[in-house]
């Protein structure tokens, strides 16, 4: 095997991942997405997320007006509830915007100064 045919193998080669490479910066920069569209046409937002068991998780999800509470394993997704978004809003913690350590929060508790 002569270096002019390992030169006739990996030109090709290095065309063809070169044009892959460029196709995906071009995808990048262009935005196309896979189904032609953007997905902007529905908010949707994870609000809060909590595991209760190993691989078993309860979620609050936000789609548009709508609160959303959903129970997800590795097998499926529930709806566990279904709210209002003013429901959010009676529920917020109204804590103080102060960051408190937790030794402050410790002595504040324990009714040291």
């Amino acid at each position: 095997m002569s270096f002019l045919d390992i030169a006739k193998a990996l030109i090709p080669l290095l065309l063809i991942v070169g044009l892959l490479y460029g196709a995906l910066l071009f995808i990048k920069r262009y935005g196309i997405s896979v189904k032609g569209k953007k997905s902007s046409a529905v908010s949707i937002d994870v609000i809060s997320t909590q595991m209760i068991m190993p691989k078993k998780f309860i979620s609050v999800i936000r789609v548009e007006d709508k609160l959303l509470v959903l129970g997800v394993s590795e097998q499926s997704i529930t709806l566990i509830k279904e709210m209002d978004k003013t429901f959010e809003a009676e529920t917020k913690p109204s804590f103080g915007t102060e960051k408190n350590n937790f030794l402050d929060l410790l002595k504040k508790n324990l009714g040291m100064k």
